[in-house]
């Protein structure tokens, strides 16, 4: 029996990752066909491929021949970063340039993941038009990653997105969900940053807004440039791990809200709101309430399960 193989064609860098996970689903279960490649963590499911390997992703580009391409791998982690400079921009740099060129080659359109951290905070809510400040190694390699996607690639998109959550594998995975065990094991109390504002954002819902985009630039080939997206609930890690315990009905009175500028690591800033309207004004985006998002993506770390199926079964 022929499967039906639907005839778009989708490749997602970073497939293993929290974003790419989301992405590859997205796109996969709206009548896509999905391809997804990472590195480390690839096999079984996804391709291997070094992005670093330039021959590589040309041949996995040429063979696919993808209508799309959404660039998620990153070294994401601001502190990382910072320790490990070289590396990290050879691939949200160097990289993100080979496969902007690779992708303008067949006629794919590439979605590039950026990030709030493009801009240094001061002055919120930021538009796409902004003039970017980053303060950190992480905020200047992807704005540098931006640039080289946009030299090699001018009808490629940017899409930048503030901090993530959604269904980890590990509770690292994501610096909104790694807070659960400080919320849960309340016997100790625990120092929670109340100074930066931040937005978390369900990578389910970039993952709509990544195929929203793209299905949207099949039929209009104006759409390009740089986006913004990002959930609309302001929140501190303190106001965010407070959510947390009250989602899953737990104590928050060992939580201590820290309200200085965090003097260790990489430098934050303070308030990147990003305003989504370019976006909205195309129709595109999805959101989901943080409540019920992190309910649904910690439900499974719940250490005490027990007495707490009646809140919620």
């Amino acid at each position: 029996e022929d499967v039906d193989i639907p005839s778009r064609r989708v490749l997602i860098t970073g497939a293993t990752g929290l974003l790419g996970r989301a992405v590859f689903k997205e796109f996969n279960e709206n009548n896509w066909n999905a391809v997804g490649c990472g590195y480390r963590r690839a096999q079984p499911r996804f391709e291997q491929i070094n992005l670093l390997d330039s021959i590589a992703v040309h041949d996995i580009i040429h063979d696919f021949q993808p209508h799309v391409i959404v660039h998620c791998a990153a070294e994401r982690r601001p502190d990382v970063v910072e320790s490990q400079p070289d590396a990290a921009s050879q691939l949200n740099v160097a990289a993100s340039g080979n496969l902007a060129k690779e992708a303008a080659g067949v006629g794919a359109f590439l979605i590039y993941i950026s990030t709030d951290y493009v801009f240094d905070g001061t002055s919120p809510p930021y538009k796409e038009t902004d003039v970017p400040n980053p303060l950190n190694l992480y905020g200047k390699t992807k704005l540098e990653g931006e640039k080289a996607v946009l030299e090699n690639n001018e009808d490629a998109a940017v899409l930048r997105i503030p901090v993530l959550y959604g269904e980890v594998e590990r509770l690292e995975e994501s610096a909104v969900t790694v807070m659960f065990d400080k919320v849960q094991f309340s016997n100790k109390s625990a120092n929670m940053d109340h100074w930066q504002q931040r937005f978390p954002t369900n990578v389910k819902d970039v993952a709509a807004v990544c195929r929203q985009l793209a299905e949207k630039r099949m039929l209009d080939p104006s759409v390009k440039g740089i986006f913004h997206w990002s959930g609309n609930e302001q929140m501190t890690k303190y106001e965010m791990a407070c959510a947390i315990a009250d989602a899953f009905n737990l104590p928050s009175s060992h939580l201590r809200p820290i309200t200085d500028c965090p003097v260790v690591g990489a430098l934050r800033p303070r308030n990147a709101q990003l305003d989504c309207s370019k976006l909205e004004m195309l129709g595109i985006g999805q959101r989901t309430p943080f409540r019920s998002g992190i309910k649904e993506s910690l439900w499974p770390f719940l250490v005490d399960k027990r007495w707490r199926q009646t809140v919620f079964h």
